[in-house]
């Protein structure tokens, strides 16, 4: 507090006739015959250098005030510690009527001078005598009242819809951040990948090709066109088929074969597909045109993605539209496991970064659920993520789904250290977060929540010690009661 807010209020207690004259100035009592006021023989008169304060919030007995001389200002407390302004009280003006009149028992604004200023002071006793006994005390009172309270109520009005903005802003700065990231990421490996293929193109053009080589490679490209289709593998699936295709083109002689086993595996390429490049094709030409197809298909796997994240964005556009129009989303299946694996694939980067390992066990079956929510692909990348930052480097997160008699449940477990007891009640509220200072907005897991359970009318546990923090979402598998708003944010914005 500087030296001068903390210069102190001069307070004489004076006779109320010695302040009759100066008070007839003020419009208030300008009409009124201050000579029928009963029980009001002495009132204070308040002296107040500028910056001075002259009450503070949840301070009390109240009282009603009249300005002589001066200026002074209303603060309203925020939860930051900060003041916000709600008005200003000149010479002329009385204040302090509005508490009084609803019964509170203490200020609710910090009062200060903003000027040098001189005041008359009545008690709560002697206020109410003013509007016993003076009329147009009571009318002007009355009126002032009247206005500052709707005064409130449109500053209250116009605070709330900037609260809900600010959170829809922010709700949506957070979750595009992942798509965006992810599609300029792969825009960059996509140009790698084509001077690379045609490197591979070029090298194979060389050589005529035969009428079987032409019809091999064709059916090869109408497989790698409808590879963004490619149905999900769970973890142990996806290691042994790899596992499986890496060795047969090693021992078939392929150049890079560890390489692009993975990536023609995650395409949904079989070795029986691939069997007529080994059988048309001379050795040197077998390996360059697999090489070539891995490049291919690196491509087309950045290409989806590119379009997996437009197709996100698009989706939390169309979010905002509902959040903004009030429409419903139409009744759908949703395939669960695909949902997941586009957000592992979006978030694939971040997680080969720290080298975390995930576990895929998708036992759900059918892994469709028939719904007319929307955004579950933002309950999994906030949790995915989440695991993620919990995670140390060369850490694991499981991810497991299975079905209940009226559920598709899905697990999502990483090992990291763990949320402490005193923070776990906490971690749903809007804007919580143990993260650094600019590192979380503490919306995702608010987000999270009011996805599952107002838009899939579902629930959300979570389970934490240290070393696991495991979050269960049970969605049912149909129908269910789906809020309207698009992301999830306006009941938080308006409790706010």
């Amino acid at each position: 507090m500087t030296q001068e807010s903390e210069k102190a209020v001069h307070v004489e207690d004076v006779a109320f006739s010695d302040v009759v004259e100066p008070l007839r100035q003020i419009a208030s009592f300008a009409a009124s015959d201050l000579s029928q006021l009963r029980g009001v023989d002495r009132v204070q008169r308040l002296r107040a250098p500028a910056g001075s304060v002259l009450a503070e919030p949840g301070q009390s007995p109240l009282s009603y005030l009249a300005v002589l001389d001066g200026k002074l200002r209303a603060d309203r407390p925020e939860q930051d510690g900060s003041l916000t302004a709600v008005g200003f009280a000149h010479a002329g003006d009385g204040f302090g009527e509005t508490p009084l009149l609803h019964g509170k028992g203490a200020w609710s604004f910090a009062i200060r001078a903003v000027e040098d200023s001189v005041l008359i002071r009545f008690s709560e006793d002697q206020f109410w005598n003013l509007l016993a006994c003076c009329p147009e005390v009571r009318r002007v009172v009355v009126r002032n009242m009247s206005e500052r309270v709707q005064a409130y109520q449109v500053e209250a009005l116009h605070r709330e819809k900037l609260i809900t903005l600010g959170t829809l802003a922010a709700g949506l700065m957070h979750e595009l951040h992942n798509p965006g990231a992810a599609a300029k990421r792969s825009a960059t490996q996509l140009r790698e990948n084509l001077l690379r293929l045609q490197e591979l193109a070029l090298r194979i053009s060389q050589r005529p090709k035969t009428a079987k080589e032409l019809e091999c490679i064709r059916g090869l490209l109408l497989h790698a066109g409808q590879s963004c289709r490619v149905a999900a593998l769970s973890s142990v699936q996806q290691a042994e088929a790899e596992e499986s295709l890496s060795g047969w083109l090693d021992s078939t002689g392929v150049e890079n074969a560890w390489m692009i086993g993975p990536i023609l595996v995650e395409m949904g390429f079989q070795p029986g597909e691939l069997k007529c490049v080994q059988d048309f094709f001379e050795p040197d030409g077998f390996s360059d045109t697999l090489n070539w197809l891995g490049a291919l298909l690196g491509s087309m796997k950045q290409v989806c993605t590119i379009e997996e994240s437009i197709g996100r964005v698009s989706e939390l556009v169309a979010a905002v539209k509902k959040f903004a129009y009030d429409e419903k989303s139409p009744a759908r299946e949703l395939d669960v496991h695909d949902s997941l694996q586009s957000t592992l694939t979006i978030l694939g980067h971040k997680l080969r970064i720290k080298q975390i390992k995930v576990e895929k066990r998708f036992d759900a079956s059918p892994s469709v659920i028939e719904t007319r929510g929307s955004a579950l692909g933002q309950v999994w990348t906030n949790l995915i993520d989440n695991a993620a930052d919990a995670s140390p480097a060369n850490g694991r997160i499981e991810i497991a789904t299975w079905t209940e008699p009226e559920w598709l449940v899905v697990s999502i477990e990483d090992h990291g250290a763990g949320i402490p007891e005193s923070v776990l009640p906490h971690i749903w509220e809007a804007f919580f977060t143990t993260k650094p200072q600019g590192s979380g907005t503490g919306l995702g897991l608010d987000i999270v929540h009011r996805i599952v359970t107002q838009k899939f009318d579902g629930r959300i546990d979570v389970e934490s010690k240290p070393g696991s923090t495991r979050f269960v979402v049970r969605l049912p598998r149909r129908g269910g009661n789906f809020a309207q708003l698009g992301l999830g944010l306006g009941s938080a914005a308006t409790q706010a």
